[in-house]
């Protein structure tokens, strides 16, 4: 039975893989419960697990005495010589018995079972912890086997993985079946297991990608010094060479952009900008901003606070579609950036343009009044101010700076 009850052990544990001395471990401590619950819980013992022959020996040890008092410790010399005594012991010594396994009858030894199971369930918990715990930070590659309301199921190594709505990509589509790329997030523990956390959202997923793309980043020739990110719309990488040979952003977008190109497709076609990183924080805003044109940059470094001066046709640039051009240098330069809109003078600008073309904008009745009243060009109007238009009878103060509005409007527009 001994060798029975081994293998159906052994059988169990090698389908969860555990270690042959881990199995004998916690056989010691299955049968050393059971030696309690039916001798008692002050009973002495001792469990001996040979994994290799398939065996399990237990022996209760007790003191031989006239009298029993104590049943869990001790035997009477009467019951030690009914047992046959070949040693011929005494009264005062040890008497060690040999216990077999059917002694402990068929219920017990499930219970033995049950309770294994329960172990190496705990055990494997555990081992899942503490082998995803390790990988903090790096990517896996699943399989999504549910995706539902709030979050996706992926399976990595027969494990499950979470990705919560939080961690996605916004309007990213998953399907069941589709392989997935993320970085693992967070290691929880909790009463039913560990919840291992994977994001495609978050900054490391972005850093990683770019090790796998970028050899140079890998090997640490180039530096990634900073990102800044909003998933799924867009995002921007710092970088910096530690070797003045190479190109930090060129390396990072590669020939004709391929590099850059398919981390873009991993992202759902996230926009990404790379810029040469600075230690100059006048000139790493300036990059941050980029394309825009910048005509003065004021910095408070010790308030982290930063005022940027633009004509009015690139705060578009600066500020980005919904802001995120900004919000993103913010992020990446760790300084607050106000924008001042300074007004191009009307003199700059190289072709006018005449009165009559901007019915459709203006309408025909505002149009017709600004030329009976000697006004003939945008230029024209926009020299006069509002104070003059707002002077013409059947033009008020609000009409006249919408007028100057619209004509500001369409220069920015040819710009």
């Amino acid at each position: 039975m001994n060798t029975e009850i081994v293998e159906s052990f052994s059988q169990m544990v090698r389908a969860k893989s555990l270690d042959k001395d881990v199995l004998g471990g916690i056989i010691e401590d299955i049968f050393g419960l059971l030696v309690k619950k039916k001798y008692g819980q002050d009973v002495n013992y001792s469990v001996v697990v040979n994994m290799d022959r398939g065996d399990i020996e237990i022996f209760l040890e007790r003191i031989i005495v006239d009298v029993v008092e104590d049943p869990q410790t001790e035997i009477s010399i009467e019951e030690v010589n009914e047992k046959g005594n070949d040693d011929e012991l005494e009264v005062g010594e040890e008497y060690v018995e040999k216990l077999e396994l059917v002694t402990f009858g068929r219920r017990l030894i499930n219970l033995a079972r049950q309770n294994l199971n329960q172990r190496i369930r705990e055990i494997e918990k555990d081992i899942v912890y503490k082998e995803y715990g390790e990988m903090l930070g790096e990517i896996v590659v699943g399989d999504i086997y549910q995706v539902r309301r709030n979050d996706v199921l992926v399976n990595h190594n027969k494990n499950e993985l979470l990705l919560p709505r939080y961690e996605q990509i916004p309007r990213e589509k998953y399907r069941k079946g589709d392989t997935i790329r993320a970085v693992i997030k967070e290691v929880k523990k909790t009463p039913n297991g560990p919840v291992i956390i994977i994001s495609r959202g978050d900054n490391t997923f972005l850093e990683r990608l770019f090790e796998i793309e970028i050899p140079e980043i890998y090997d640490k020739v180039i530096e990634i010094k900073g990102i800044a990110r909003e998933p799924g719309e867009r995002a921007k990488v710092a970088v910096e060479s530690t070797d003045s040979r190479i190109d930090a952003v060129g390396a990072c977008v590669g020939m004709k952009g391929v590099r850059i190109h398919a981390i873009v497709r991993e992202l759902n076609n996230e926009n990404i900008d790379v810029i040469n990183y600075s230690d100059d924080p006048l000139v790493y805003i300036q990059r941050a901003l980029a394309p825009a044109k910048l005509k003065q940059i004021e910095l408070d470094e010790v308030n982290k606070q930063c005022t940027v001066y633009a004509d009015s046709d690139q705060v578009s640039l600066i500020v980005g579609r919904n802001g995120v051009n900004i919000r993103l240098a913010i992020k990446l330069t760790g300084f607050n950036i106000e924008v001042i809109r300074e007004e191009k003078p009307f003199e700059e600008y190289e072709d006018d343009i005449e009165l009559l073309d901007l019915k459709d904008e203006l309408g025909s009745d505002i149009v017709d009044l600004l030329i009976n009243n000697r006004f003939d060009t945008a230029v024209e109007v926009l020299q006069a101010g509002v104070e003059k238009i707002k002077a013409i009878k059947e033009i008020g103060a609000d009409k006249a700076e919408q007028i100057l509005e619209v004509l500001k409007n369409q220069f920015e527009e040819e710009e």
